[in-house]
């Protein structure tokens, strides 16, 4: 009987035995199912990381290459503007060089005007300026050039021919005096008779001078631009005169109104003669003067 016993609990220790072999075997599988999970999901997640990782690091490549190529288009640039500065600053110096040549040409060609203080030259920067009184070149109240203004000229034309670098404006400036009632019919305000004289002036620099025209503009100021007072004699004297401005042709480019207004003509002005192809004047409010 006590061997039947013990062979009855047998079959019960092997079924005990079975399913807790069953059940290790089914919690390892289960804990190396979720340990491969766990894997795999910090690989995905390490991948993920990397790949973002990939992607800053292609931005900041992006980036410093876009950077690069400003830098280069920039260098390239300040060594374009250093090259234009260096060739403007050689023009400059070259045209400057010019101009005191021409500076000295005129005073040598006007010496005995300049003494008399009949003529004035002066240099400002890059522009030269020649102030001729108005009795050098006109008879008192005529816009008509006398024999000595033709002598002057002349020899001023010989110097401003050869000057093939700037535009010369001439402009005609007036005192304040009123016109006398000879010459009203003629000259009714200032304007008439300083933009005649100026106009004048620029056909016999031409024709006689052999200036070209293409570089000379005519203006008339009257009354409006006074260097002294018009209560002395003195300084009515100063104000009547004509003004040769020469504008360097770098200048000019950068003012492309200087430039145009060379080339530009108009009618005739009364009181010049009737042939004169009159360069276009400058216009403003009336006043009279029979200087």
């Amino acid at each position: 009987m006590e061997e039947e016993r013990g062979r009855a609990w047998v079959p019960w220790l092997v079924t005990a035995l079975v399913a807790v072999l069953a059940g290790l075997v089914l919690y390892l599988s289960h804990r190396s199912t979720t340990r491969a999970d766990e894997e795999a999901a910090a690989a995905t997640a390490r991948a993920s990381e990397a790949e973002a990782a990939k992607e800053q690091l292609a931005a900041k490549l992006t980036a410093l290459e876009a950077e690069h190529a400003k830098l280069t288009t920039e260098k390239d640039q300040l060594s374009t503007e250093k090259e234009q500065l260096s060739q403007t600053v050689q023009e400059q110096e070259a045209e400057l060089t010019r101009l005191k040549a021409t500076y000295e040409d005129l005073e040598d060609k006007l010496k005995k005007e300049i003494a008399e203080g009949a003529i004035r030259l002066s240099q400002d920067g890059g522009r030269l300026q020649v102030d001729l009184v108005d009795k050098v070149l006109f008879d008192s109240g005529d816009a008509s050039i006398s024999a000595r203004g033709q002598e002057v000229l002349t020899r001023l034309g010989g110097v401003l021919s050869k000057v093939d670098d700037k535009l010369i404006q001439v402009s005609g400036h007036t005192d304040d005096s009123p016109p006398t009632q000879k010459l009203q019919a003629t000259f009714p305000t200032n304007w008439e008779l300083s933009v005649a004289r100026a106009v004048n002036v620029v056909r016999f620099l031409q024709e006689k001078g052999g200036v070209p025209a293409k570089r000379m503009l005519a203006a008339g100021y009257g009354d409006t631009r006074p260097l002294g007072a018009n209560a002395s004699p003195q300084g009515r004297a100063r104000n009547r005169r004509i003004e040769l401005l020469l504008i360097p042709e770098l200048a000019a480019k950068r003012n492309p109104a200087i430039a145009k207004g060379a080339h530009s003509k108009a009618t005739p002005v009364k009181g010049a003669p009737a042939k004169a192809a009159a360069v276009k004047p400058a216009v403003g409010k009336k006043s009279a003067s029979g200087r």
